[in-house]
């Protein structure tokens, strides 16, 4: 563990902060943050450390993946606990930028992602989202200068674009997927859970339970389109407004429409109250 945790501001501090890595010797990993830290999110920083001597995690609410009506004012922000909480998990540097470090007022260039990106899921309902996602996370990779980038597939869309980006771009970095962690009742852990209310809280593991469901429903090979009906119809019927529940190739994102088509990754977003929350399962 490292003796003592690090936090930097500035690039000229970080690029100082990582050539003493470096000459350490040993891999570095990279675990990319919003903040408002939660058992997922040490999650990551553990296997990261599994794979590297050194892990770095980025602390950046990103401003380019907000639409003007989200919640970049009122997204939660901790960041003296999150320090204390990657201390205690053997973090050994903190990346925390300001958003005038990351976009200074001539920054011109924007990456604009297809393929995953244009799936028709989130991007359907976010559409500046995975621009804001690649052009962040490009320039993190190009920063810290990891040998691995840790991602949790809670948001998978989002993790098989940066895949994708990051093979595109010819990216020195491993992307490594890392599994959703989930409350004791299934539900994915997520920063934004914090938004719900006691009663949006006791339903909202639901999702998890249809998505479980359905897949072994798919899995004994039931018809697609029927599992999914009834899947939608039970997620509106636990309180909430459904925005899509679909089926989709593990790797592309592409419809599929038979088990035949598979891998199979079933995809969820639905709103309960004023709080969207997103989830998948493998079939």
């Amino acid at each position: 563990m490292p003796a003592r945790l690090r936090v930097v501001r500035t690039l000229p501090a970080l690029r100082t902060a990582i050539a003493r890595l470096r000459r350490k010797g040993g891999k570095i990993a990279l675990v990319p943050t919003m903040g408002a830290l939660h058992a997922g999110h040490i999650a990551l920083v553990r296997q990261a450390r599994r794979r590297a001597r050194h892990v770095i995690v980025s602390i950046f609410v990103n401003p380019a993946q907000f639409a003007p009506h989200e919640d970049l004012a009122t997204y939660p922000r901790t960041f003296d606990a999150d320090v204390a909480a990657l201390g205690k998990a053997g973090t050994d540097l903190v990346w925390a930028p300001t958003a005038a470090t990351m976009y200074p007022s001539d920054f011109a260039t924007r990456v604009v992602p297809e393929g995953p990106a244009t799936a028709g899921l989130e991007d359907r309902f976010r559409p500046q989202f995975f621009a804001g996602v690649t052009t962040v996370v490009a320039k993190l990779l190009i920063q810290c200068t990891p040998d691995f980038a840790m991602f949790g597939d809670k948001d998978y869309q989002q993790l098989q674009v940066v895949t994708r980006m990051a093979k595109d771009l010819d990216l020195p970095v491993k992307i490594v997927p890392v599994p959703t962690v989930r409350e004791k009742d299934g539900l994915a852990m997520s920063s934004r859970n914090a938004y719900l209310s006691a009663a949006e809280r006791a339903a909202a593991p639901a999702l998890h339970r249809v998505l479980k469901d359905c897949a072994a429903r798919i899995a004994r090979g039931e018809l697609l389109a029927r599992v999914l009906d009834d899947g939608s119809a039970a997620i509106e019927q636990a309180g909430f407004t459904l925005d899509y529940l679909e089926a989709r190739h593990a790797g592309t994102l592409r419809p599929v429409e038979s088990s035949k088509d598979g891998p199979i990754r079933l995809v969820v977003a639905a709103r309960i109250g004023k709080t969207r929350l997103i989830d998948n399962i493998a079939v």
